[in-house]
């Protein structure tokens, strides 16, 4: 079995509105120094062992369900589980 984390977040050349209010929020606060936030997604599959390339699996379903390929950008990680 797998353990795949998926990272969704919007393109750079994206405005991100909760970023920018996070951002202000933390300048209030006196961390000027802090320059961008930008928020994102998080996933967590866990994926059995198949025919199927497990990255091959994932990227359909990030090219298909969890991101917008038009605004945002994903990356994942991979690890086996080990069986208990």
């Amino acid at each position: 079995m797998y353990l795949v984390k998926v990272y969704v977040t919007y393109k750079d050349s994206v405005l991100d509105p909760q970023g920018e209010a996070v951002k202000g929020a933390v300048h209030r606060l006196g961390y000027e120094e802090i320059q961008e936030i930008r928020i994102g997604k998080y996933f967590e599959m866990k994926i059995e062992a198949s025919l199927r390339p497990v990255e091959a699996m994932v990227e359909e379903i990030c090219d298909q369900l969890l991101a917008n390929v038009n605004m945002e950008t994903y990356r994942f990680e991979v690890a086996l589980l080990e069986e208990v």
